[in-house]
């Protein structure tokens, strides 16, 4: 994997890529809010080698610090689709995790013809018809929450909650520790991506994804209403679903074998 930089007006971004192939299929990781691109540590260790792999610290994340917080889920699509044009990827598979499948929807709303598949790991829908608006006027509100939170508690519920494995814990846990000591980062990015949300789900777009599609979610999800919103979107889309038995809300990390394999069955039968 080799680090690249994209300039933006807000700030720069970092990013990993590896391409072995410019005509075949290339896998966009795209971590959830707070997380970084070690989210992908075990999919990336799989596919390296197999498939064109990329991976972003998403802007304000980690290594893509410091960074303006003038932008919305539109200008994250639109500064992914300038890397993948910077790179001369024409085939991208984005995998979004949580924040990372609304970055792929809002994505799919620009760039329809682009996306060439779509796999949401612990998302969920960006229509507004899923969200009622209690819970976009909370989302809207998370910053101050996070701000006074202790931040020993926050450690706590930001690995204990998201993971059930030893494994998927220790790796947020230390995804977190980039934020030890600036809580005020942690609260402005968290209450930031969180209304950026709320924002792109007051526009009532389509977000439509007209490519191939999957989505997988663990059954132990607890992170807002996760697996309800997984249940209704894929009774409304049709687009199939695959749960992870005690897997969390960073089901990847808790069970990377078998949804390496789903990632992997998925590519190949778009190939």
């Amino acid at each position: 994997m080799v680090e690249k930089i994209f300039e933006t007006s807000c700030g720069a971004i970092h990013y990993w890529l590896n391409i072995v192939d410019y005509d075949g299929p290339t896998l966009v990781f795209l971590p959830g809010l707070t997380a970084d691109h070690r989210l992908f540590d075990k999919q990336i260790e799989y596919f390296e080698g197999k498939y064109n792999v990329f991976v972003w610290d998403a802007p304000g994340h980690a290594a893509s610090w410091p960074f303006e917080f003038g932008f919305d889920l539109m200008d994250k699509a639109k500064w992914l689709a300038g890397i993948l044009e910077k790179e001369r990827i024409t085939r991208p598979v984005i995998i979004g995790q949580s924040m990372g499948g609304y970055v792929g929807q809002a994505f799919a709303e620009l760039f329809p013809q682009k996306l060439k598949g779509f796999i949401s790991l612990d998302s969920a829908p960006l229509q507004r018809e899923y969200v009622t608006a209690a819970e976009i006027w909370l989302l809207k509100k998370m910053e101050p929450v996070y701000y006074y939170y202790p931040w020993k508690s926050l450690l706590k519920s930001g690995t204990n909650g998201v993971a059930t494995t030893e494994y998927g814990r220790q790796l947020m846990h230390q995804i977190m520790m980039t934020y030890d000591g600036d809580k005020r980062r942690y609260a402005r990015l968290s209450g930031h991506g969180f209304r950026m949300l709320a924002e792109a789900m007051e526009k009532n777009l389509a977000y439509e994804i007209k490519c191939p599609a999957l989505l997988i979610c663990g059954e132990k999800d607890r992170a807002g209403s996760c697996i309800r919103y997984n249940k209704a979107w894929h009774r409304k889309t049709g687009i199939p679903i695959e749960w992870i038995k005690d897997a969390g809300h960073n089901c990847n990390t808790d069970k990377p074998e078998i949804v390496n394999k789903l990632i992997e069955r998925f590519v190949e039968d778009m190939v």
